[in-house]
């Protein structure tokens, strides 16, 4: 082996430690170490290692990691339609790529424009849930994607969840899945005793006692399905505006598009409003709308075909520089780092931040 391949090999086992790392504190322990956008970076910087370098695939795939190893707090439940992740679209090139992807798989021998169902990507914790003749019986976290943990009772907490969908177009078999979160309104109220909204949806969603659970004001966003048995929707926006008829919360930006200039033109819309929102989001989702399509289009081993995430710039947060210290770093190399106010940034506490420009530093 090329000593070249030896250090590509090394920093892709790195890479992968870090991701799994990352996932875990995400996760499992409702405690991110890095913003969304730092992590989006690391995992397509993997991806793209992976790519150029197929002899990698032997040691596994960055692309197969979802989620992260289940904890032994809750029973854990096997998922019957796996909860995968979605990839990732930065800029116009990749969703131009995204839609040329789907023609070709479609075999559609000239480029057609076909519906997408836009929805903003909440910043929460996944989860879902079972309804058998409109009564809820299962509610299930994430997890590595395959099993997750049951999570019913504390579910059953949050007022936006119908217990009981009394509608003759009930399906015999409903799997509605969404995201749990807190608003920034309500965050304020009990921000002492958790790191950021996400860490306390995560966190109270995790308690033992359900009355616990209680005491937060969770909510609750649906926007897709598991299995559902008979299928009576044809589209994504018909199956969200029935069950927002049924009781469920649906998001007000959801919108249909048709097209690129379409997309590129409600990214931007939701983009520079999104601080006004009482949420945290990242990116808006963008799913083929004909159900029909979706299955025919179907998924790979982590991400479906059908359905990406269009990712915003990094967010961006103002503070106050309380310090200047320096760090030498084992090289010798002296380092200038700001000691700042705490600040949220894309989910996490920022205090302190690494100077890298003298002029800066002296303004």
């Amino acid at each position: 082996m090329s000593k070249e391949n030896s250090e590509i090999i090394k920093d892709y086992q790195k890479k992968i430690r870090l991701i799994k790392k990352y996932n875990k504190l995400y996760y499992n322990d409702d405690s991110p170490l890095v913003s969304d956008s730092e992590y989006d970076k690391l995992k397509k910087e993997t991806i793209d290692l992976e790519d150029n370098n197929k002899f990698l695939r032997k040691f596994g795939s960055v692309k197969n990691i979802v989620g992260a190893k289940l904890s032994n707090k809750f029973k854990k439940i096997k998922h019957t339609k796996p909860m995968l992740s979605l990839s990732n679209a930065f800029n116009k090139e990749d969703m131009l790529n995204f839609l040329k992807k789907i023609n070709n798989y479609l075999n559609n021998k000239a480029e057609s424009n076909f519906e997408l169902f836009s929805e903003p990507k909440i910043d929460g914790i996944s989860a879902s849930l079972i309804y058998e003749n409109g009564i809820l019986i299962k509610g299930v976290s994430r997890g590595d994607g395959e099993t997750g943990e049951d999570i019913l009772q504390n579910l059953m907490t949050i007022n936006e969840i119908p217990k009981n969908i009394q509608d003759d177009d009930v399906p015999k078999v409903l799997e509605v899945r969404g995201e749990v979160y807190i608003g920034k309104k309500d965050f304020r109220v009990i921000k002492d005793n958790f790191a950021n909204p996400r860490n306390a949806a995560g966190g109270s969603l995790r308690q033992k006692n359900p009355k616990d659970t209680a005491k937060i004001p969770l909510k609750f966003f649906a926007h897709g399905f598991g299995v559902i048995n008979p299928m009576i929707f044809k589209t994504q926006s018909e199956f969200i505006d029935k069950i927002n008829q049924w009781g469920f919360s649906t998001n007000p930006n959801n919108q249909v598009v048709n097209g690129l200039d379409e997309i590129e033109k409600q990214h931007k819309l939701i983009d520079e409003t999104r601080s006004s929102l009482d949420y945290d989001i990242d990116g808006l989702v963008y799913k083929v709308n004909n159900i029909e399509l979706q299955t025919r289009l179907g998924n790979t081993s982590s991400s479906p075909r059908w359905a990406i995430a269009y990712k915003f710039s990094s967010e961006k947060a103002t503070t106050k520089i309380k310090d200047i210290v320096i760090q030498v770093g084992r090289t010798g190399a002296i380092t200038p780092v700001a000691k700042v106010e705490p600040v949220t940034v894309g989910g996490v506490v920022v205090s302190n931040a690494t100077l890298h420009n003298e002029d800066e530093i002296h303004r």
